[in-house]
């Protein structure tokens, strides 16, 4: 049966496209790269065209995120696949395959509305070396695990669980949080290659499409880094520094110039084969600045 290989790629709105510059290279180490289209920026985060495209728009927020599949037969058998069960897919024209720089692109919408894509084919510039956009000590950990992971908004954590499973992606409630309030929070995450989870939900209700954003670098001293620029330009740490129980990564939570979270990580496990839960996290991840959805440090 057809399946994703990773979460490939993400298209945001922003408002404000010269802060994300900034923002993008200087804080996180992302190269920029502005073909001169005017309405949009990409950022790199290995040899492929682009990881994230940002589009100038009214609202900020995702716009859609991108599934790999290995070739053109996985292709055709997952539109198959995903037209046998009565999901609305279409098959992009070669021009929109052409800007997302992919071979080929079907459209859809998960059940929670965020428009979601499956391609094959990405434009690799092999012959581009991947230049960051700051000092780096490492790179950004990418590869077959795809570009890192998101939370996404759901109201129906049954219908997304099932339309991501159709996509191929595994998945379980890992953590039980019981809430000062009596209740208990069980986010459900979901994963398709050896990256502990690519995608989560079941945060309960959420302003924008995406909560947040992880990405992860191959060295730890570029975490430290990052938070020491965050911190110098006291943009707001909405989880300190703390390390997951699930994917055992060391991370924390910044704003981005959108008004939702980027989340800066080190050091994850591989996807465990057999399934846990946790009632908390390792250490640390206390909430400091609020109204960004992460009052209760869950991932």
């Amino acid at each position: 049966m057809p399946s994703v290989t990773e979460l490939g790629y993400l298209g945001l709105s922003v408002t404000n496209l010269a802060a994300w510059r900034t923002y993008a290279a200087e804080v996180a180490g992302m190269e920029v790269v502005d073909d001169g289209e005017g309405d949009r920026i990409y950022l790199r985060m290995d040899a492929w065209h682009h990881r994230i495209v940002l589009h100038a728009g009214e609202v900020d927020d995702l716009a859609y995120l991108g599934w790999r599949v290995g070739d053109p037969i996985e292709f055709e058998a997952m539109v198959g696949k995903l037209s046998a069960a009565g999901i609305a897919v279409t098959v992009a024209s070669d021009a929109e395959a052409r800007e997302r720089r992919v071979l080929a692109l079907a459209k859809l919408v998960d059940p929670g509305g965020n428009p979601t894509e499956i391609f094959y084919g990405p434009q690799v510039d092999a012959h581009k070396p991947f230049h960051p956009g700051r000092a780096m000590f490492g790179r950004f950990l990418t590869g077959s695990e795809g570009l890192g992971h998101c939370i996404l908004r759901q109201d129906d954590v049954a219908a997304a669980a099932s339309f991501y499973g159709l996509l191929g992606l595994r998945g379980s409630v890992e953590y039980h949080l019981h809430l000062p309030n009596g209740m208990v929070a069980s986010p459900y995450f979901m994963h398709c290659n050896d990256r502990q989870h690519s995608i989560a939900f079941g945060l309960g209700p959420m302003e924008k499409r995406i909560n947040h954003l992880m990405f992860e670098y191959t060295h730890l001293d570029d975490v430290g880094l990052a938070h020491d620029i965050v911190r110098e330009r006291q943009i707001d740490v909405a989880l300190q520094l703390g390390k997951h129980a699930n994917d055992q990564a060391l991370t924390f939570y910044c704003a981005n110039p959108s008004g939702w979270l980027w989340e800066f990580g080190w050091g994850a496990r591989k996807a465990p084969k057999q399934q846990e839960f946790y009632t908390r996290d390792i250490f640390g991840h206390g909430n400091e600045a609020q109204g960004y959805g992460m009052d209760v440090p869950l991932m």
